[in-house]
């Protein structure tokens, strides 16, 4: 039995648990009531969406991209990377959950279209694992509103929504991340010798650790 159905016999009202901030939990991890509300915004009847989370709020949903969000699906790795630089130097992230092995990161709508078209200008675009890019059109398999628990299995939130108006990265901010990522790594591949060459003429180095 989850949190969320503490008493099989008495009628739980998820909402209020999402309102509860006592309630012990990973908070990046926790959708808030109107993190939820913004979710069920994408679909043709929120109010229908949030009556089935309330009658079903540890089981997974599936929602259609391209009016609240896109989504770009990438290997978790790579995806970690981006999610490095954009904490690290970039304007942060959206909303981010993990299923099936591969991250999901939520987007403004429009940046499926664009976005595999800015790689494909981009010189290293040849270098970037290449996403997966969910727009109108698509459906994406969304996480619980809550954690069922660290050994759950299916989709949980990385970062889960919190508010009606979450800020969302456009397509030319995800591939800044995406540049960013392959640099970081290819930087990290790169090792001079600090012993001279076989060209005595050549005065070699060790900067690969300088910052």
């Amino acid at each position: 039995m989850t949190t969320w159905l503490r008493d099989e016999t008495t009628p739980y009202d998820i909402f209020r648990f999402l309102r509860d901030p006592d309630e012990e939990r990973h908070q990046t991890a926790r959708v808030t009531e109107e993190g939820a509300a913004w979710l069920a915004s994408a679909t043709a009847r929120p109010d229908h969406t949030l009556a089935v989370w309330q009658e079903r709020p540890a089981a997974p949903a599936a929602l259609p991209c391209g009016t609240a969000f896109d989504v770009v699906n990438v290997e978790p790795i790579f995806g970690r990377r981006m999610l490095d630089r954009l904490w690290a130097e970039g304007p942060g992230s959206g909303p981010i959950a993990l299923h099936r092995g591969r991250m999901l990161l939520f987007a403004a709508p429009g940046t499926a279209q664009r976005l595999p078209s800015l790689l494909d200008w981009e010189e290293w675009g040849d270098a970037v694992p290449r996403p997966l890019c969910h727009g109108v059109g698509d459906a994406v398999t969304v996480p619980p509103l809550a954690p069922t628990g660290p050994d759950a299995q299916g989709p949980r939130w990385v970062v889960a929504p919190d508010t009606r108006k979450p800020w969302l990265p456009g397509p030319e901010v995800l591939l800044w991340a995406c540049v960013r990522a392959v640099r970081m790594v290819s930087r990290a591949d790169v090792r001079v010798s600090i012993f001279a060459s076989a060209d005595p003429d050549a005065n070699v180095y060790d900067v690969s650790r300088r910052r």
